[in-house]
């Protein structure tokens, strides 16, 4: 089994929907020519997550269907280039908009629509419908099947995000984010997958968009091998603040073999033990006047 090539696209937006749309075709063919087997774009991509500092009325003008032709060129493009595409949108709601992620597969099938389940309430997301489920999806590629799910910037900082994922049945979590990589965010993603056993992957903006500094990263999970000493770096892939493609490449073979041995993830676990982390109550220091629901 070949490696499986994930491309991150760390691409600055633009103005209109109609030039991200011809900006992320362009950026998905390069990803084809280097030879990803998966492009994932940043957060909110059609509007380029363009919601702060602007009335809401504004931006949430801008939130377009999840069966919008800007949606469904990326489906079509992904059967042209025989490559899966995780392509991000404000996506329009029955009652106010979501920050969603479609991914498809390499035959332009559609295998999820994903919406944030955690979202920033404590800003301007709190106009945001949040999403209600965590998806994986046996995906179809070149180097086999992988089991691929997804969550969304913020999503990452709640451990229970990843681990349903993986108990889902995740290998690969894909992770489109708008946020400044540094080094807490970074060590939760490398936490996230040290301690399910699967990959994670981080496609950001790229400097000098607002509040983003680039840093799309790919860890495999994998922190030991047979033959090593000491515990390996699981971070396969860490890109600079500069736009482009970044190919990380996945050894699938190797991480499964892996998870069939290693002691993370669900072998261990004692979940009748955990009653507490479905308790809804909130005390103090943690009482927040805008939380949700």
């Amino acid at each position: 089994m070949r490696l499986l090539k994930i491309a991150l696209l760390q691409i600055s937006p633009c103005k209109t929907l109609k030039e991200n749309l011809e900006k992320g075709i362009r950026y998905c063919k390069e990803a084809k020519e280097k030879g990803a087997d998966i492009a994932l774009f940043p957060e909110m991509w059609s509007n380029g997550y363009n919601i702060y500092d602007r009335p809401a009325s504004e931006w949430e003008a801008e939130a377009i269907p999840v069966n919008d032709g800007f949606v469904h060129t990326f489906g079509r493009l992904a059967k042209k280039l025989s490559m899966a595409i995780g392509i991000t949108l404000l996506e329009k709601h029955e009652n106010a908009p979501r920050n969603s992620f479609v991914l498809f597969d390499r035959f332009g099938e559609e295998k999820f629509v994903y919406a944030k389940v955690h979202t920033c309430d404590f800003g301007v997301e709190q106009n945001l419908t949040p999403g209600e489920d965590f998806y994986v999806t046996a995906l179809d590629t070149a180097c086999g099947w992988v089991n691929v799910g997804a969550m969304i910037c913020y999503d990452r900082e709640f451990p229970e995000s990843a681990r349903i994922l993986m108990l889902k049945g995740a290998e690969l979590i894909l992770v489109p984010n708008a946020c400044p990589m540094e080094i807490n965010r970074l060590s939760q993603l490398r936490s996230r997958a040290f301690e399910n056993m699967l990959a994670i992957a981080t496609c950001n903006y790229p400097e000098p968009v607002p509040d983003c500094n680039g840093g799309s990263s790919v860890f495999d999970g994998v922190a030991y091998l047979p033959g090593l000493k000491d515990a390996r770096d699981t971070c396969v892939l860490q890109a600079d603040g500069k736009e482009g493609v970044y190919i990380a490449q996945l050894d699938l073979e190797q991480l499964r073999n892996y998870r069939k041995s290693e002691v993370h993830g669900n072998a261990y676990r004692r979940p009748k033990k955990y009653g507490l982390l479905i308790d809804t109550k909130i005390a103090a220091p943690f009482i927040r006047n805008d939380r949700r629901e």
